[in-house]
């Protein structure tokens, strides 16, 4: 099947060699041959054919080129007349000229990586040729004229389809070496193909009827053959025989001495062949090697600009560890800082003796409460007091509702049982009904009922209780640095850090007995109340009318801590100061001290400190507020009091329910934290011992161990944050 190639335009570096080859050929002094090498031609310019046959040129080469013919259109082989060598390998050529026999000098053709199918028989025209290289090609027979290549003395036609080998090629006397494909060929056997040429021209001269002679020994063929011929046609005669000896004798030496110039200018052909090689291996190596530090060059700084990008890369990866770090840092030591206070304002409350006056004091006044007098009687407020009272029996229903929501649903979570949920239903109902009472029906079933009135005294005695109020701050605090802890503690394992952990395992646990004991002195502290309650209850054996109205109407118009104060001399800017930041409770320490606006102008937060206030950011806040009242006073000067304004009650206040912590609302501001079970509500419940809060009221019921700690669960506190 005919192969079609598409002819190639040569690049620029090509076209550039071609011409520097022909004009080196053109030179004077120059040498016989003709390199057009490697200039990627689709077929051999006429100029190249001019140039032999003017200059006689006697070696062309055209090899590792996109040759498909060697001839192109309107040149002839004649040309070449002179060529003696002709080097054809690497190229794409499919046939040889059928009149290639025109070139009787040709003595090496070397037609070696090409896409031959067969050698013309004009081959055999080729009398002095000395190599032939048909090596890779696609040969399936040698043509039968090879036998007349009577100066031939190396073959190659291995990488071919050959099988058989012609016998007219045993009259080629001279050949020395054979190369073929041993393992393909059938004719000669395998056998004989491996055991070398000597093998194979034996072979083929027994097959043929001929005598072998060593090609070494073999003068040429025409000169014996004539002188066979001379000594066949002489007539029989001694002196003939020995005239035709002598004869032979001359002429076999000068056959020698022939061969021995041949040989000798093969060697010169050799050398020059071989010193073009190395030429040609040493520009090679040439530009390998420039090649080869270009390519290093650039792997070199390719390397180095990889290797700049990863260090400034890793530079800032550290610099954004060692932020996070300081950060974390920090963090832990505001929260170290926060909690050491803390535990200190808790000692010193513990140690101080105000405690246990306020308590004796408190007593003392419960005893008073226990007597009424005819004037109260007189004066009490019937319908405002009921109203008051039903307002507090409605808070503490909405408690106890949420309250015994949550034990219903956890009962019926342990229990499954079906009657907790019908007797939950009934309170419900009750509660629904005591809601939808009218006002008027309600304050006078609590005018009537003596068991409601001692309920709503109990709820308001509770809520004015200054002692459960400041524990229940306390509380609110500790629960605050709890759940910031359990936040750091994440933070630090999803930063794979391990800094300062025991630290903050230590400050977890301190914390944690510190909220327990906490929780034990408002348990006790609400016992106290009750048995006060107790005792009034017991001495009130003449079973006055009204009693419990009394004795709410007393504790609701009781005057709280601060407006004693405030008639004591303090002034009325301060103390809103103080009640504005939720800091009344320090309304004592600033009366002892008697502080005033101008006085806490000239002071720093380190005075405060010493005076008692120990939250730092309180102590900023109240410095700031005093001095935007000054520099608001100074512009109005009507806007500040007179000196000794003392301020008087228009009508009894009740404190605040809702006693917030007395540090500023930003430094004491929490991130929700969602729950490590559902990730999807957000963390209420305290566990304790451990002091982690991780879980939500839902994830927690059916809990034994703590998900982060593995600690077991001794006792569980939800936390209600306050919107």
């Amino acid at each position: 099947m005919p192969l079609f190639f598409r002819k190639r335009k040569p690049s620029e570096e090509a076209r550039k060699r071609l011409e520097y080859q022909m004009c080196l050929a053109k030179e004077a002094g120059a040498d016989d041959i003709l390199d057009i090498s490697k200039c990627e031609l689709s077929e051999i310019p006429f100029g190249a054919f001019a140039t032999c046959k003017v200059l006689q040129k006697k070696v062309l080469i055209v090899h590792t080129n996109h040759l498909t013919s060697l001839l192109p259109k309107s040149c002839s082989l004649l040309s070449l007349a002179t060529i003696k060598v002709l080097d054809l390998h690497d190229n794409q050529l499919t046939a040889l000229p059928d009149d290639l026999g025109q070139l009787t000098a040709l003595q090496v053709l070397n037609v070696e990586r090409n896409q031959l199918m067969q050698l013309p028989r004009s081959i055999g025209n080729l009398t002095q040729l000395q190599t032939l290289n048909v090596k890779d090609n696609k040969l399936k027979e040698l043509p039968d004229t090879l036998g007349e290549l009577r100066s031939l003395r190396t073959l190659n036609i291995s990488g071919n389809e050959i099988q058989r080998l012609p016998q007219m090629l045993a009259h080629v006397r001279t050949l020395e070496m054979l190369s073929l494909d041993a393992s393909a060929m059938v004719y000669p056997p395998r056998e004989v193909c491996g055991a070398g040429t000597a093998a194979i021209l034996q072979f083929l001269c027994k097959e043929s009827g001929l005598e072998y002679y060593p090609p070494s020994q073999y003068l040429l063929p025409v000169l014996e053959q004539d002188g066979t011929e001379n000594s066949r046609d002489s007539p029989d005669g001694p002196m003939d025989r020995f005239s035709r000896e002598e004869l032979e004798w001359q002429n076999r030496f000068s056959d020698y001495e022939k061969r021995k110039e041949q040989k000798m200018l093969e060697k010169l052909e050799f050398e020059r062949r071989l010193e073009l090689g190395q030429r040609e291996h040493a520009q090679l190596l040439q530009q390998s090697s420039s090649q080869k530090d270009e390519i290093l060059q650039t792997v070199k700084e390719e390397q180095s600009r990889l290797e700049q990008g990863l260090s400034e890369r890793q530079r800032h990866l550290d610099a954004e560890r060692q932020r996070l770090q300081e950060q974390l840092k920090q963090t832990e030591q505001n929260i170290s800082s926060r909690i050491q206070k803390l535990l200190q304002e808790n000692q010193r409350q513990k140690k101080s003796s105000e405690i246990l006056k306020s308590l004796e004091n408190e007593r003392i006044r419960m005893e008073q409460l226990m007597s009424i007098t005819q004037e109260e009687t007189e004066n009490l407020r019937r319908r405002e007091v009921a109203s008051a009272m039903q307002q507090m029996l409605t808070e503490s229903c909405k408690n106890r509702l949420i309250q015994m929501a949550y034990e219903s649903q956890r009962q019926n979570l342990v229990q499954q049982a079906c009657s907790s949920m019908a007797e939950m239903d009934e309170r419900f109902q009750q509660i629904l009904s005591w809601q939808q009472m009218d006002q008027n029906k309600a304050i006078s079933q609590i005018l009537q009922e003596s068991a409601m009135q001692k309920a709503a005294f109990e709820a308001l005695q509770v809520k004015k209780d200054l002692m459960h109020r400041q524990i229940r701050s306390q509380i609110k605090l500790i629960e605050t640095e709890l759940l910031q802890l359990t936040q750091l503690e994440l933070k630090r394992k999803s930063l794979d850090t391990e800094t300062l952990q025991e630290m903050i395992s230590e400050q977890r646990w301190a914390l944690s007995s510190l909220l327990q004991q906490l929780l034990k002195e408002k348990q006790q502290r609400e016992e106290e109340l009750r048995e006060i309650l107790t005792e009034l209850e017991a001495k009130s054996e003449t079973r006055q009318e009204n009693y419990w109205l009394i004795q709410y109407q007393r504790l609701l118009n009781q005057k709280p801590l601060s407006l004693k104060l405030q008639e004591e001399g303090m002034e009325r800017q301060l103390v809103a100061l103080l009640e504005e930041l939720s800091a009344e409770h320090y309304l004592p320490i600033f009366a002892h001290h008697r502080l005033s606006l101008d006085l806490l102008s000239q002071m720093s937060p380190g005075d405060l400190a010493k005076v008692g206030v120990s939250e730092a950011g309180l102590q900023h806040e109240i410095l700031r507020r005093v001095q935007k009242l000054l520099d608001a006073a100074r512009i109005q000067p009507e806007l500040k009091p007179p000196t000794g304004e003392v301020l008087t009650p228009t009508a009894p206040q009740e404190p605040p329910e809702s006693v917030r912590p007395s540090a500023p609302p930003a430094e004491l501001e929490v991130q929700a934290s969602e729950c490590v079970v559902c990730l999807e509500r957000e963390a209420q419940m305290i566990f304790l011992n451990c002091g982690h809060v991780c879980c939500c009221q839902q994830c927690c019921q059916p809990l034994r161990t703590c998900p982060l700690c593995r600690q077991d669960i001794a006792q569980r506190l939800r936390i209600y944050h306050s919107s």
